[in-house]
């Protein structure tokens, strides 16, 4: 399995290397990171919202137990479980590597930064369809949203999810020591 990962690491940075000497003068090689790998699984998002809400759900409110949801809440979330994972490994592994927090929290973190931003969505696409009267162009209400979503989720990504800096000794020898 590591042999997996570090091959499609590798093809990852490949391809984003190819491309990052355009954007050198604008951008930091992190952020370029960030944008490509987060703009490839936004597209990728919104790739799998558009069939999930024409060919899955078909326009139609999905119920779940007693629970209705809209069409296009529900391709949403359809198309989350699918992005959550694909988002995760890149940050992970190709935007924010070198973050000296464990996995496991890395993984809580990014979860709860996930479901403030699903929480985002939810109330932007309804703000965009129900308010503004988008229903006939659910998949534009989706770029909008993620558009101010994904600002939103890199600072926090960056800031919290896989912060980096350096361990701090648990008391002033080691401190000491350490000099």
């Amino acid at each position: 399995m590591r042999k997996v990962h570090n091959k499609v690491r590798a093809f990852i940075f490949t391809v984003l290397d190819i491309f990052y000497p355009i954007f050198k003068r604008f951008m930091p090689l992190q952020t370029y990171h960030y944008a490509a790998c987060g703009g490839g699984n936004t597209l990728f998002n919104i790739v799998l919202y558009h069939l999930f809400y024409n060919y899955v759900v078909h326009k139609q409110i999905v119920h779940v137990g007693s629970i209705a949801l809209t069409p296009h809440v529900a391709s949403f979330i359809l198309a989350f479980f699918f992005t959550f994972p694909v988002g995760f490994y890149l940050s992970m592994f190709v935007v924010f590597h070198g973050s000296y927090l464990k996995r496991r929290v890395q993984l809580l973190r990014y979860f709860i930064v996930a479901m403030v931003c699903v929480f985002l969505n939810y109330v932007l696409l309804k703000f965009f369809i129900e308010t503004l009267g988008w229903e006939k162009h659910p998949t534009l209400a989706l770029v909008a949203t993620a558009t101010i979503v994904v600002i939103f989720s890199y600072l926090s990504q960056r800031y919290f999810s896989f912060k980096k800096g350096k361990l701090v000794p648990a008391n002033a020898e080691v401190a000491n020591a350490l000099r």
